[in-house]
């Protein structure tokens, strides 16, 4: 009975590699990224690529461990998660009201420390942000929240 079962599993953990999620790959700056809208200065960039595009963009970097499922499937859950509720490569897709809102939410998490998730920090230690990471994110996004803000 046991080897049956073991058997059945073996099974599932193979077929299972061959259902794989679509990929989240785009080399492309669309004319709705926010750096086409809006100034985002070097610095800035580095640390949204750094930290928060493989979530927040078009443009995941894939590990190669991300090939094995279901890891990928749980990758990709927070990658659709994630561009969900802020996609940089769509920015300009938002309403004023609704872009003003995204960076009072980035403000907002970088303050409490909830991003990056920690789930993600585990594989990604370059990710973590120091204070001054921080500070640099939130002053950005307060000064693009004025200038949102004046446009409606």
């Amino acid at each position: 009975m046991r080897k049956k079962i073991l058997l059945v599993l073996v099974a599932i953990i193979v077929i299972i590699q061959f259902i794989r999620p679509s990929r989240n790959i785009s080399n492309e700056v669309s004319a709705n990224d926010i750096t086409s809208l809006y100034n985002v200065p070097p610095d800035v960039q580095h640390v949204l690529k750094v930290s928060c595009n493989d979530c927040h963009s078009n443009n995941t970097h894939y590990p190669w461990y991300t090939n094995i499922q279901p890891i990928g499937w749980w990758m990709q859950f927070h990658v659709d998660g994630g561009k969900y509720h802020l996609n940089f490569s769509s920015f300009g897709t938002y309403d004023k009201e609704r872009q003003h809102h995204k960076m009072e939410e980035v403000i907002e998490q970088v303050k409490g420390g909830h991003m990056p998730l920690n789930s993600y920090l585990w594989m990604h230690d370059e990710a973590k942000l120091s204070q001054q990471q921080k500070d640099l994110l939130i002053t950005w996004a307060q000064g693009l929240m004025k200038q949102i803000q004046q446009t409606y």
